[in-house]
């Protein structure tokens, strides 16, 4: 008679809807900036070269703005939410001092590498709404204007009454498309970088992250804008401080709503 063996032992992988995620509480975000700017204290060197960086990206949109006006709320768009890609670096230095290590310039640099595959897909879904936004952008361009209004006095230009119509609907196209891309990403970047899951999953997450506390995350999606843009004001100089003060505190975000991955499962 043969003994029956027992079975191989299956590895289980816990479904991404199944991992728990947390409640937050309304002053949450107000927590995630004093801990990013308490990340930003400790390590500012790090801070300063990516605050750099996104100093640099402001300039390179005031340019676009008087260039190709018509282009510029979805490049503002990619600015403000595909700028966890660049905050990679930061992340990487937050997830070092949680874990009480002194973070390094130069491993942030390449901190995307453990899962560059990952990163170049998710990159690539939100380029492709990007560039639809874009087109977007233009048909409403189009469908307003017989010819593109004069870059002297745009702003002046694009705030008369008769254009109340142009500017509603501008702006509904540009939140519908803004929502759509940070509901995506918001914790998306980090959770990749620090689990290595694939992109569908951290996307999928981030969603379920937003629909579980759907009035703390527009508050930090709103908190976020807000801090940018005035942070644009003088000549795009306080993004050498609020970018990477909100990148460190988008760690901290991340690591407040998905639990810490067990390193023994």
């Amino acid at each position: 008679m043969q003994i029956p063996q027992p079975a191989p032992p299956t590895t289980h992988k816990e479904s991404v809807f199944a991992l728990p995620l947390a409640d937050l509480g309304a002053s949450a975000p107000l927590r995630w900036l004093a801990l990013g700017w308490k990340d930003f204290r400790a390590a500012p060197r790090i801070g300063l070269f990516y605050g750099l960086c996104f100093f640099l990206m402001g300039h390179a949109l005031w340019w676009v703005f008087r260039a190709a006006p018509a282009y510029v709320l979805a490049l503002s768009a990619g600015f403000l939410l595909m700028g966890p890609f660049l905050c990679l670096g930061l992340y990487h230095a937050s997830r070092a001092l949680e874990a009480g290590q002194r973070p390094s310039l130069s491993e942030s640099l390449v901190a995307w590498r453990p899962t560059r595959g990952t990163m170049a897909i998710f990159a690539g879904v939100l380029l492709i709404l990007e560039m639809l936004w874009g087109r977007a952008s233009l048909v409403v361009f189009a469908v307003t204007f017989n010819t593109m209004p004069s870059t002297e006095n745009l702003l002046a230009e694009l705030l008369r009454v008769e254009n109340l119509s142009f500017l509603i609907t501008y702006t509904v196209v540009g939140a519908v498309f803004a929502g759509l891309i940070f509901v995506t990403s918001v914790i998306s970047i980090p959770m990749i970088l620090d689990r290595e899951v694939d992109a569908i999953s951290s996307g999928l997450t981030s969603i379920r992250a937003c629909l579980q506390n759907p009035g703390v995350m527009l508050f930090w999606g709103v908190l976020i804008t807000a801090i940018i843009g005035l942070a644009m004001l003088p000549a795009f100089l306080g993004l050498v401080v609020a970018g990477p003060v909100i990148g460190h505190a988008t760690w901290h975000a991340y690591r407040h709503i998905v639990p810490h991955k067990d390193k023994n499962a």
